[in-house]
């Protein structure tokens, strides 16, 4: 059940603008535990992600479905928030996104 919520969730329009709020290439297999074990609230994420500039920010904001995404998994248990993360992350379109991701969610603990 929870599987098929999560795929679900996966197939939002917005989903590509939560995991392409940043500019880069993921040279390795991301690191998923800062997104799935981090404290921040939605405001110190999307925060993290304005700091990396404009771009990222702009595009989250632009979104209410990335936006309605970001919360949602932020308000999930951390074994869901993993389930959802290797979704994230296993489906190939997202890979050059995930490090700013990462990046965001690694730093967020500062704002």
């Amino acid at each position: 059940m929870i599987k098929m919520s999560l795929t679900k969730l996966a197939g939002v329009a917005g989903l590509g603008l939560l995991l392409t709020a940043g500019t880069g290439i993921a040279s390795a297999a991301p690191n998923l535990d800062s997104m799935v074990n981090t404290t921040c609230s939605y405001q110190q994420v999307t925060a993290a992600l304005n700091a990396q500039g404009p771009g990222p920010a702009s595009d989250l904001s632009g979104s209410a479905d990335a936006m309605s995404m970001l919360q949602q998994f932020l308000g999930m248990p951390p074994g869901q928030r993993r389930q959802m993360a290797n979704l994230l992350a296993g489906h190939p379109a997202n890979q050059p996104y995930l490090g700013p991701i990462e990046q965001a969610f690694n730093t967020c603990n500062q704002f």
